[in-house]
């Protein structure tokens, strides 16, 4: 059994991801960017489940996520929608239900949020009380840092090399 991605793949991608990859059975084979027969797609955002809203809120309005809006009393909870500064649409979605606080975050492993200036962004988040471990440089001309909002939940934020894409691309695993 192989992995899928796995024969050709970045040094990064080796270090930071390969191990987070399904195992695919024997003679299966990574589908095809966009050789699938699925309708068009894309991931519109991630709702997760927080005790204190406003701590959390915060937290993610000190990060620079930015609020939309939100729709309360839904089956979840009430939801807040928010949205990084140049992203066009909402990517977070922080759902409340006084009942129901956070118990296990176990299922989510981290977010990443991309950043242009990892050094002055790290400065600027101990501004506003938010503590972020010391950047690391896992490949070439990657660097991280992490740090935790107030549930528990892990954040990579990254700083691509020079001309790379905002976002991973097939490239990087080329």
């Amino acid at each position: 059994m192989g992995r899928c991605g796995s024969k050709r793949t970045s040094p990064f991608v080796r270090s930071h991801l390969l191990a987070q990859l399904p195992r695919l059975p024997a003679g299966v084979s990574c589908p095809h960017p966009g050789g699938t027969s699925l309708p068009s797609m894309r991931m519109l955002h991630l709702g997760l489940r927080v005790t204190d809203l406003e701590r959390s809120l915060a937290f993610y309005t000190a990060l620079g996520y930015v609020k939309l809006g939100g729709v309360p009393e839904t089956e979840f909870g009430s939801l807040t929608m928010l949205q990084l500064p140049d992203d066009p649409f909402v990517s977070l979605e922080l759902v409340h239900d006084p009942a129901r606080p956070v118990t296990d975050i176990g299922t989510v492993n981290h977010l990443v949020v991309q950043v242009d200036d990892l050094n002055a962004t790290v400065a600027d988040l101990a501004t506003k009380g938010v503590t972020a471990e010391p950047p690391t440089e896992p490949g070439p001309g990657i660097r991280t840092s992490w740090l935790t909002d107030p549930n528990g939940y892990r954040i990579e934020l990254v700083q691509w090399p020079p001309g790379h894409p905002a976002g991973m691309t097939a490239a990087d695993f080329a």
